[in-house]
């Protein structure tokens, strides 16, 4: 049994699944939570992920549990919940294991990132009615990338684009977004999309949040003629044109690391791309915000 579980915890798991034991726990995120359990019992074993946050994140679980419940009721490919719970010690959200990986070609494949516009086609079409969500005004609205750009040596594109950004007020519908929709949340068997994760970022949104999430993260792996896949593929599926597509393309660009560090590591490591350097990336960051930037009335 590894340590990163306390008794309780281990109880609780297997209560939650009907398990006799754990066989093992396994970090996600470079050895770190979520945890991936595996468990057996007399008829059987099983895996589930658990998420483990301090007892302020219970919010925020509670969020993530209704969009992903809201997800999966349109027929969004999601992992379901299977529990949640929070006391003082912690916030634990138990959900649905899926065999799949988030590794992508080395060559972009149109048809692959085809499907990741159509599957945020469908997940802005998700009505969230009068479900209590937070406001998504951005890619990952837990951090403040403005914030960020403060305090880092100052880049004259970022700048002229949070200057234009921010003069910018758009009339968009507001509906269900995933707020964190890029290619490391995708899991894949094959050719097959088999689930979208980490719904932890879910709320009320433009469909630009995801679209433009997609839109920068195919340019920044492939370089910037990927992006119009995922477009032909967002277009197809919702039947319409993308409102606010060059707004929403710089605020996707602008909700990345100004000098793209941290986020090098995990798109390298998730992807299964080590040729994705952090150079590279920003290159590809920059370019794809310029071309916002033109495009930008």
């Amino acid at each position: 049994m590894d340590a990163s579980l306390d008794e309780i915890m281990v109880e609780w798991v297997l209560a939650a699944v009907g398990g006799d034991h754990l066989v093992s726990v396994t970090g996600l995120r470079e050895g770190g939570p979520p945890w991936l359990v595996r468990y057996e019992s007399a008829v059987g074993g099983g895996s589930a992920v658990l998420r483990v946050g301090a007892p302020e994140t219970a919010e925020t679980q509670k969020f993530e549990a209704r969009g992903i419940a809201l997800a999966r009721a349109r027929g969004v490919p999601a992992p379901g919940v299977i529990a949640a719970r929070a006391d003082e010690k912690a916030a634990l959200l138990l959900i649905e294991y899926v065999d799949g990986s988030s590794h992508q070609p080395v060559e972009p494949d149109p048809a692959r990132l085809e499907a990741l516009g159509r599957i945020a086609a469908r997940i802005s079409a998700v009505d969230p009615g009068d479900a209590e969500l937070p406001v998504v005004t951005h890619p990952i609205p837990d951090v403040d990338f403005d914030e960020l750009r403060a305090r880092a040596q100052p880049q004259p594109l970022l700048a002229a684009a949070q200057e234009r950004v921010a003069a910018i007020v758009p009339d968009d519908p507001v509906g269900f977004v995933h707020g964190d929709l890029w290619s490391g949340n995708a899991l894949w068997r094959g050719a097959e999309l088999a689930a979208v994760i980490d719904w932890d970022c879910a709320g009320r949104g433009a469909a630009g949040v995801d679209l433009g999430s997609l839109r920068c993260d195919a340019s920044m792996c492939y370089g910037f003629e990927a992006s119009d896949h995922v477009l032909a593929g967002w277009q197809r599926e919702a039947e319409c044109p993308a409102e606010s597509l060059a707004y929403w393309d710089a605020v996707a660009a602008l909700s990345t690391p100004p000098d793209i560090d941290w986020f090098a590591e995990a798109i390298a490591g998730m992807t299964g791309r080590p040729d994705l350097t952090k150079e590279l990336l920003r290159e590809r960051r920059d370019a794809f915000l310029a071309d916002a930037l033109d495009r930008l009335c």
